[in-house]
């Protein structure tokens, strides 16, 4: 690949990343209001679903970030944008809906390309 490709596939991942590392500080910061979302969506165990999310948020979000393990967390954000598209926001007119399946789609080139050659996945032979 050439080597602008590669800083482009970087700061795509970088740009996704930020993203759900973001949104995991936030929401491991408001524990309770996430997990009352959570549990009005009719979410069993929201207690679980709101860890899990975090922990995918922000130890996702940083693996994704230095390319680690890319194609694996390219898979668990697009099943998880998809997921919380359908349960979180079903209209077609709430902008988040599309927004969260364009990440789909992002994170499913990840999961079909890797990393790039700018990452671990990459220098232990995995890119």
């Amino acid at each position: 690949m050439k080597p602008s490709s590669d800083v482009v596939m970087l700061v795509g991942r970088v740009l996704l990343a930020a993203l759900f590392i973001l949104a995991g500080i936030n929401k491991a910061m408001g524990a309770e209001g996430t997990i009352g979302f959570i549990a009005s969506k009719g979410l069993p165990l929201p207690e679980v679903v709101y860890g899990l999310t975090v922990l995918l948020e922000l130890g996702g979000g940083i693996l994704l970030l230095i390319g680690y393990q890319a194609r694996l967390m390219g898979l668990a954000f697009a099943l998880f944008c998809v997921a919380a598209a359908l349960v979180f926001h079903p209209s077609l007119s709430d902008p988040s809906l599309l927004k969260n399946l364009a990440l789909a789609g992002g994170f499913l080139y990840v999961f079909a390309h890797g990393a790039g050659a700018l990452s671990v996945d990459a220098k232990q032979g995995r890119a």
